[in-house]
C-alpha cells in the first residue's frame, strides 16, 4: 500500500525513481530533461517559488476562497474535499511582502472569478522542512482498483454488474486508439491530426482520457508560454495557471458549471483554435505535443510497471485480462463510471474517505502538512486535516486595490478528518437506468443546483 502512494507522488528535486513498463521510446528522465532543459519555462518545474518555501521550513501563508464562511463560524470546524488533492483543503501560495500577502497567480485567478467567495488566509507552521512531494491523480488508479475491490460489497449486485459492462464497453469502444497510443508510447509515430481525432472519439468511452489530454494541452501550454503575463509570472516564481483555466473554460461551454475534464475532448482542428486563441505561437506544435507525450502518460498511468508496451494489446481482451495488465486504467474507469452512479451521495464517503485515510497517513510520515497537485508544481496546494506536528490558523481577509491579501479577523475553528460532499449528477445513462421517479426528480433538481452544491465543497475535484 505504501509502495503504491510513494508510486503516485512525485518529487521534481530528486531524481526519477519511478517503475515503468519496457519498451517506452523515452523514458520518464528523457521527459524530465526535455521539460526541464528544452521549454522556456521549464526551469520553474525544478526552481518555482512554492517548492522553496516548502523546503525552507518557514511559517507558510496560503490562501482559500469560500462560500461556506458562516457555516464555518457556527461549526468551528474546516473540512476537505477530494479530488485531485484527494483529502485536503484546497489552497493557493500566498508570499510576505511590504505591502501584505500577495497571492500566487493562481490565487489571484480564483478572487478575480469568483467575486461572490471570501477570502481565507491560513498560516501553517510546520514542525520542520516539508518534503516537496505532489500527489499526481493521474497515478492514481492502482489504488482506485484496490479501494472499489475492498469495498464493492457496497454495491448492489445490479450496481456491481453495471459497472462492470460499463466498462467493458468503455474498453470495446476505445481499444483500437488505446492500442495506437501504445504504439505511439513505443516509437511508431502515428500522423498527429488522425491521431487527436482518435483520441477525441476515445474519451466518450474511457472518460479518464479526457483527464490526461486536458493535463498534458495544459503542460503544453504552461511550459511553452512566451507572453509578457507568463513571464511576470516566472519572475515571481510561479507557472502561468490562467492558461490552463482559458483553455477549459474555451473548450467546454458549461464548464463554469460542472468542472469536469471528461467533456474535454476537442478534435484536431479545434484544439488548433483553441490554443490559436490562447497563444498563436503554440498552435503548430501542440498536436504533435499531444500525441508523444499522452501516449507517454497513457502507458505510464494505464499499465502495471512489469508489462512491456509492445506486448500488450487492449482490442478483444476480457475485463479480468486487462485489469491484470493495466490496473492504473481500469481503476481510473471504475472510479470516474462510480461518481456518475445515481447513489453516489450515499457511496461518496465511503470510498473517498477509505483513500483519504490512507493518504493522510502517508503524509504525516513523510512529513507533509500542505500537500500539493504534483503533475506539476503550478501553485495547487492544500493543507491535510490530521498532520499531528503542525500549528495552523485561520483568518478572514480582504484584498486590496494593489492586490495584496490583508488578515482581518481570526476564526475560530479547527480541521475535521472529514470529507465535504461532493456530487457529480449524473449522465443520462444513469437516468434512463433509474426507475424511481422520486430518485429522477431529485437528480433533475441536483443538476440546476450544481453549482451551489460546488461552491460549498470548496474543492477541486479531478
Amino acid at each position: 500500500m505504501r509502495d503504491e502512494w510513494e508510486h503516485a507522488h512525485t518529487d521534481y528535486t530528486m531524481p526519477v525513481q519511478r517503475r515503468a513498463p519496457a519498451s517506452l521510446a523515452e523514458g520518464e528522465s528523457d521527459w524530465r530533461q526535455y521539460l526541464e532543459a528544452s521549454t522556456p519555462n521549464g526551469w520553474l518545474i525544478r526552481n518555482n517559488a512554492m517548492t522553496e518555501a516548502l523546503v525552507s521550513g518557514r511559517p507558510m501563508y496560503l490562501l482559500h476562497t469560500t462560500r461556506s464562511l458562516d457555516a464555518i463560524r457556527a461549526s468551528r470546524q474546516l473540512h476537505v474535499s477530494s479530488g485531485c488533492l484527494v483529502g485536503a483543503l484546497y489552497c493557493s501560495p500566498l508570499v510576505s511582502e511590504r505591502d501584505g500577502l500577495r497571492p500566487h497567480n493562481l490565487g489571484a485567478y480564483l478572487m478575480e472569478t469568483k467575486p461572490s467567495t471570501k477570502p481565507l488566509v491560513f498560516e501553517v507552521v510546520p514542525d520542520g522542512p516539508i518534503r516537496p512531494k505532489g500527489v499526481d491523480y493521474l497515478h492514481l488508479g492502482v489504488i482506485h482498483l484496490r479501494t472499489y475491490l475492498r469495498y464493492r460489497s457496497f454495491l448492489a449486485p445490479a450496481e456491481t454488474d453495471r459497472l462492470s459492462r460499463t466498462v467493458q464497453a468503455g474498453l470495446r469502444g476505445a481499444g483500437g486508439f488505446l492500442d495506437v497510443a501504445l504504439r505511439n508510447a513505443a516509437g511508431r509515430a502515428t500522423g498527429a491530426p488522425e491521431f487527436i481525432d482518435q483520441l477525441s472519439d476515445a474519451v466518450a468511452h474511457v472518460p479518464f482520457l479526457g483527464y490526461l489530454y486536458f493535463e498534458v494541452v495544459s503542460e503544453y501550454l504552461m511550459l511553452h508560454s512566451a507572453t509578457a503575463e507568463t513571464k511576470s509570472c516566472a519572475q515571481a516564481g510561479e507557472l502561468n495557471n490562467w492558461l490552463y483555466k482559458r483553455l477549459a473554460f474555451a473548450a467546454v461551454d458549461s464548464m463554469g458549471q460542472l468542472f469536469d475534464l471528461a467533456r474535454f475532448n476537442p478534435r484536431y482542428d479545434r484544439l488548433v483554435q483553441l490554443i490559436d486563441g490562447i497563444e498563436p505561437d503554440l498552435s503548430p506544435g501542440v498536436a504533435d505535443y499531444v500525441r508523444r507525450r499522452l501516449s507517454h502518460l497513457f502507458a505510464r498511468t494505464a499499465l502495471h510497471p512489469s508489462q512491456d508496451v509492445e506486448s500488450v494489446s487492449f482490442q478483444g481482451a476480457d475485463l479480468s485480462t486487462v485489469r491484470q495488465f493495466a490496473p492504473g486504467l481500469i481503476g481510473q474507469m471504475v472510479f470516474r463510471e462510480i461518481r456518475y452512479m445515481a447513489r453516489y451521495r450515499q457511496l461518496y464517503h465511503c470510498f473517498e474517505k477509505a483513500k483519504a485515510l490512507e493518504a493522510w497517513d502517508y503524509w504525516n510520515n513523510e512529513g507533509m502538512p500542505t500537500p500539493f497537485n504534483g503533475i506539476l508544481p503550478k501553485g495547487e496546494i492544500g493543507i491535510q486535516p490530521v498532520y499531528p506536528r503542525a500549528s495552523v490558523r485561520v483568518w478572514t481577509a480582504e484584498r486590496d486595490g494593489k492586490g495584496y491579501v490583508h488578515p482581518i479577523e481570526e476564526v475560530q475553528a479547527v480541521f475535521m478528518p472529514h470529507l465535504a460532499s461532493w456530487w457529480a449528477p449524473p449522465r443520462q445513462r444513469e437516468l434512463q437506468n433509474a426507475t424511481d421517479g422520486s430518485l429522477v426528480e431529485s437528480i433533475l433538481e441536483a443538476r440546476s443546483s450544481i453549482a451551489s452544491r460546488r461552491s460549498s465543497t470548496n474543492g477541486v475535484p479531478a
